[in-house]
């Protein structure tokens, strides 16, 4: 039998750290190391960030323009579904979901109107590493507050229920 109860799960928490840190670290496809470089060092390190940066920003956009009403859909949909299955039927494991993909999408927004910012202009030299590091400073206050409300969540969740359950 598989035990759904998510927030006494020591994995849980390891996976929120691992996904918060990776989102934290990877600011546009680009690793904050290769910022540092690139600031650092300019010359090559600032061309491969600026590489990196027009790559994956065409990437996001496209698929972004390319298919937002599905994905905003489908984005809709399994949310709604994660938010009554956890608070009108009270399921743990879909509480735990919710909270783990609930401000992904909040990082995705931010992701898509920065990277609409940097390809309308501010894709080059220090401006371009300026917008990088900005944009990892708000991810890094999403992934704060998700992990702050994930925590004070689950602890009142693993306080609440009866470990008869």
């Amino acid at each position: 039998m598989i035990d759904l109860r998510s927030f006494s799960n020591l994995w849980y928490w390891i996976a929120l750290a691992v996904l918060w840190s990776s989102v934290s670290h990877w600011s546009l496809g680009v690793p904050h190391d290769m910022i540092q470089r690139a600031r650092r060092e300019g010359g090559q390190a600032l061309a491969d960030v600026e590489d990196l940066v027009r790559i994956n920003v065409s990437r996001l956009l496209g698929l972004v323009d390319s298919g937002a009403l599905i994905l905003v859909a489908l984005i809709g949909f399994w949310l709604s579904v994660l938010t009554v299955l956890a608070f009108y039927y009270r399921i743990e494991f879909a509480q735990a979901v919710l909270l783990l993909l609930g401000p992904l999408v909040l990082v995705l927004w931010v992701s898509v109107r920065e990277g609409r910012r940097i390809a309308a202009g501010a894709n080059k030299g220090d401006a371009l590493l300026r917008r990088l590091t900005v944009h990892r400073r708000i991810l890094q206050v999403i992934g704060m507050t998700a992990i702050a409300v994930t925590a004070f969540y689950g602890t009142w969740q693993n306080i609440s229920v009866s470990i008869l359950y």
